[in-house]
């Protein structure tokens, strides 16, 4: 699958389930945790933050 359509995958879990957009891109490390502690402040700092760690970090693979 070409990275882009990964990426756009990952952002549209992101949207119901942000850690899991995170999880997709960098496993279980740092980002998902903290990722996790946004989305229990509130929704929308645990979506800000998937959304740059996908578009920011190249895939792990």
């Amino acid at each position: 699958m070409e990275e882009k359509t990964k990426d756009l995958i990952r952002i549209i879990l992101s949207l119901i389930l942000p850690p899991v957009g995170v999880f997709f891109q960098v496993g279980f490390g740092v980002h998902f945790w903290l990722n996790i502690l946004l989305t229990l402040l509130g929704y929308f700092p645990g979506l800000i933050h998937a959304i740059w760690v996908i578009i920011k970090f190249d895939d792990k693979k």
